[in-house]
């Protein structure tokens, strides 16, 4: 396995994160990554632990881990969580891309090109959180998988290099896909005032299965848009935060 790292910043933003992840109710922002064994061992990246010196709870713009191809075959890399496109000045960006709609990519100045060069990522996620605001105000619920497997979810990556200081800057963003239809997510976010109940656009992330991922990170374009797709709604362990924290307290 190859470690390749960017240290932009204290990646200890986990306070500072938290704010920012209140800016975009609409799309993911925070997820807790699994330990570097478990990485390690569900992507077959080897036994070698690197020093883990990200936070295990990450919001936009922390620090996080991230799987890509390398030339000798899949990595393990650690970034900004939102994305750094090649024309950004600065890589401190007054907008969020955290978070990519799978269906613009290839038209999204700030993700087209990564798209199409293929830079396609995994992110691996022990659970992530989401807002629902069915009872009038935010609920946190907290996302596992029912197999007890941790997610890979579906990314973009991207090698940014700022031109004053000659730094290689890695970030990188996690993708979504409408979930009108979905029983579970379509239930996440909070409602547009603006449109009418059928027009919400509500998101969901994407898993990559793991008879998936290769094909996911070295696979054309063309050959990965039917890995594009909400997960079924029995693969999901999902409850309110509050409720799983009285639940762990009376074991």
């Amino acid at each position: 396995m190859v470690l390749a790292t960017s240290r932009l910043g204290n990646p200890k933003t986990s306070i500072a994160g938290l704010g920012v992840a209140l800016e975009n109710p609409c799309m993911c922002n925070r997820y807790t990554t699994p330990t570097e064994a478990d990485i390690e061992r569900n992507w077959h990246l080897g036994r070698q632990n690197p020093p883990r010196w990200w936070e295990p709870q990450i919001f936009p713009r922390a620090q996080g881990p991230f799987i890509r191809n390398g030339a000798t075959g899949p990595q393990l890399a650690i970034g900004q969580w939102g994305l750094i496109p090649h024309f950004a000045k600065s890589a401190k960006l007054p907008y969020q891309t955290n978070n990519a709609r799978s269906e613009e990519l290839a038209i999204k100045p700030t993700f087209r090109q990564a798209w199409a060069r293929g830079q396609r990522c995994i992110i691996p996620a022990e659970s992530f959180d989401e807002p629902c605001w069915e009872s009038g105000h935010n609920v946190w619920w907290r996302f596992w998988r029912r197999d007890k497997a941790p997610w890979g979810l579906a990314g973009l990556w991207n090698t940014w290099l700022d031109k004053k200081t000659g730094e290689l800057v890695e970030s990188y963003t996690m993708l979504t896909i409408n979930a009108d239809n979905h029983a579970l997510m379509r239930r996440m976010h909070k409602p547009d005032p603006k449109l009418a109940a059928d027009a919400q656009d509500k998101r969901s992330v994407v898993p990559i299965e793991a008879g998936d991922v290769d094909l996911w990170l070295a696979g054309k374009n063309e050959e990965v848009g039917l890995l594009l797709r909400c997960a079924p709604q029995e693969l999901f362990r999902a409850a309110p935060i509050e409720e799983q924290s009285r639940q762990s307290s009376l074991l």
